[in-house]
Formats: C-alpha cells, sequence, structure tokens
C-alpha cells in the first residue's frame, strides 16, 4: 500500500461541490499517465489510451460528506447546512476547520444542550438532531462576519492513524476508491481497452457528477469503486456484517442503487479466483454508488461496482484493512488488462 498517498488523500478536504484539492491531488498522480479534462461540475477526466476496445469508465467520487456556513449568529456561531448523510450521534465534540477566503481556521462542533451535571433525566434521553450543532470559532459576531462567509466550507479535523494492519481516519469514503483508481490505472499492464477514470462529484448528495460525466462519456462498460460496510464489531449479528476486514475486496452483487450487471460480476469473480486474489461477495440493502447513476443511461450501461470493506462509514474513524485495499488495486488492474475480453450482451 502507499501509505504516503492514502494519508494525503484522506486528509485532504472536499465536501460536494468543493473538491478542488482532490482534483489537484489526482491529476500530479496520473501525470504522464494519463491525459485530463474537466467538465462543467468538476469531475475530472484521467484517460490512458488502449488499443481500440472497449471504453472503460471507472468512477471515484471525491467528494466527503461536510458542511456549508448557512448563518452567523451576533455572538459569532455558525449554523450549518449538512451535505451528506450525517448521523447526529457521531457528531459531538468534534473539531473542525472552516474554509474562508483566507485559508482553514479552528472551530469546535458543538450541540445546544446542557452540560451533563445539569440534564434531567428526560433531556439526557432526548435524541439529538442535526439542526441542534452550530461551530464555536472563539471569535466575537464581527469578528466571525469578517472571515467567514455563507456557503464556506466546514470540514472535521481529524488526521490519518494506523492500528496494526488497519488504517483509519476522515474521508476513507470514497479517498480510497480515488487510490484505487489511480493505482490500478497506473498498475495495469498494456490495456486493450481505452481506460477513463473519472474522480467524480456530488455523489453523497444524490450521485449527480457521475451521472453527468456518464452522460457526456457514453461508456461501454462502467465500474464505480466505493466503500462498503463492514460491519463486523460488537453488537451486530454476523448475517448483517455485509462483508468483513481482511477478507478481501468485495465484488458487489447489488445495493439499493443498482443490480450489478451479472454478467461483469462474474468475469471479476472469475479474475479473482484465477489470479488467486482475496475477494468476498457482497450484497448491501441500503446504500449506493455511482454506478446506480450510470447504468440507466443511453438504454443501459453494463455497471458494476468493486467495494472496499470499511467500518464506521459516515464518521470521522473510517477504518479499512491494508490488505483489502491491495486486493482491490490488484482485482481492478487484472480487469483493466482483460476487460476487451468481456461478453456483457444478451442474446
Amino acid at each position: 500500500m502507499n501509505e504516503p498517498l492514502l494519508k494525503r488523500l484522506s486528509e485532504a478536504h472536499g465536501i460536494p461541490g468543493q473538491e478542488d484539492a482532490i482534483r489537484e491531488i489526482v491529476k500530479e498522480e496520473l501525470a504522464g499517465v494519463c491525459t485530463f479534462e474537466t467538465d462543467y461540475m468538476g469531475n475530472l477526466f484521467c484517460r490512458r489510451s488502449g488499443k481500440g476496445g472497449p471504453t472503460v469508465m471507472i468512477a471515484a467520487h471525491m467528494d466527503e460528506i461536510g458542511f456549508i456556513v448557512k448563518f452567523i449568529d451576533e455572538k459569532g456561531f455558525l449554523r450549518l447546512q449538512p451535505l451528506g448523510g450525517w448521523d447526529p450521534r457521531q457528531m459531538a465534540s468534534q473539531r473542525v476547520f472552516v474554509h474562508t477566503q483566507s485559508g482553514p481556521i479552528n472551530g469546535l462542533l458543538a450541540a445546544e444542550v446542557k452540560p451533563k451535571h445539569m440534564l434531567s433525566p428526560e433531556e439526557a434521553n432526548k435524541a439529538i438532531t442535526i439542526d441542534q450543532f452550530f461551530v464555536d470559532l472563539g471569535l466575537t459576531g464581527e469578528e466571525a462576519k469578517s472571515k467567514v462567509r455563507l456557503g464556506d466550507m466546514v470540514t472535521m479535523n481529524r488526521t490519518f492513524q494506523t492500528m496494526g494492519p488497519l488504517v483509519t481516519g476522515k474521508a476513507m469514503d470514497n479517498r480510497v476508491a480515488v487510490y484505487t483508481m489511480i493505482e490500478s490505472i497506473k498498475a495495469a499492464k498494456d490495456p486493450v481497452a481505452e481506460i477513463v477514470g473519472v474522480a467524480t462529484v456530488q455523489e453523497e448528495i444524490g450521485l449527480r457528477g457521475a451521472t453527468a460525466a456518464g452522460s457526456a462519456l457514453k461508456p461501454d462498460i462502467a465500474l464505480a469503486i466505493d466503500v462498503t460496510l463492514a460491519n463486523d464489531i460488537p453488537g451486530i449479528p454476523e448475517h448483517q456484517s455485509v462483508t468483513k476486514l481482511g477478507h478481501g475486496t468485495a465484488i458487489k452483487i447489488m445495493d439499493s442503487s443498482l443490480i450489478c450487471h451479472p454478467k461483469v460480476v462474474a468475469h471479476f469473480r472469475a479474475l479473482a479466483e484465477k489470479h488467486e486474489i482475496p475477494h468476498q461477495m457482497e450484497i448491501l440493502s441500503a446504500g449506493g454508488t455511482d454506478a446506480g447513476g450510470i447504468q440507466r443511461l443511453h438504454g443501459g450501461i453494463p455497471s458494476f461496482t468493486l467495494s472496499v470493506p470499511c467500518r464506521y462509514v459516515h464518521t470521522v474513524n473510517e477504518t479499512i484493512h491494508r490488505g483489502d485495499l491491495d486486493a482491490s488495486v490488484d482485482l481492478l488492474a487484472r480487469y483493466l488488462e482483460d476487460a476487451h475480453n468481456g461478453k456483457y450482451r444478451y442474446d
């Protein structure tokens, strides 16, 4: 695993619609390997020419869940508009960055609740809602309004960390997929297929970038790379684990956004078995990926998702296994070398 690259991607900041920092990393990493084009939405197309084979689109979304500033009160506290699927139970007592025109400034994410010492039993048992949260910048109202604008990006202040064979940090969803796309495009040997890696935007608010990119590109095959749930932790029944860390990359059968093309699923499974790449099969009952936004375009595009198992998704401690990430890169690279052999049309 290229740990410095994954760390750099995880610690970069980019919410839906403001993915600029991640786009620049992708360009730097694939310079000399791909040619680049950016559309009006901010999707980055990274093209590696093959030998006239089918066009394979790889979609890996750059955005992380986050917030924008929607109100600044007279005391300098900020109210937030969430972008993406936040669980308010995971938001309390976090540190954040507020990304202003002059650079990021530190803030504390807190909720409008009494301290523990003052809570009645009824108050203690009441669920916190997202709209109760605010950011404390340690500034007066006048100071805050002079530095912060409505629409400024707010992201979590959390660094990359290793734990044995595991790595954890913010925005592993979906920076591990951006990593997988970069490393597999580099690793594919002598591909026949025309490979177009697309670092997509605005996935967390509805698969928007990938849908636009797929419409423009009209690929023969569409592959999304994303994380999936690894619920292999205490308190969750084994039959709801979806995937397990350390058991390899996940070949998706379905999620709530698409049923992966069965012939593409079979192709990936056969390659994993042939090359002895650790893998597991994934059925996700809730949640979707960029492939769901591409599948129904142009009369139907054979679409599929390769997943990296991840614990604690949509928290600041998203955690993956190094071996699963390596297996994901390996399997995707082998597929890119063999994509021209795929037979996906129904007779």
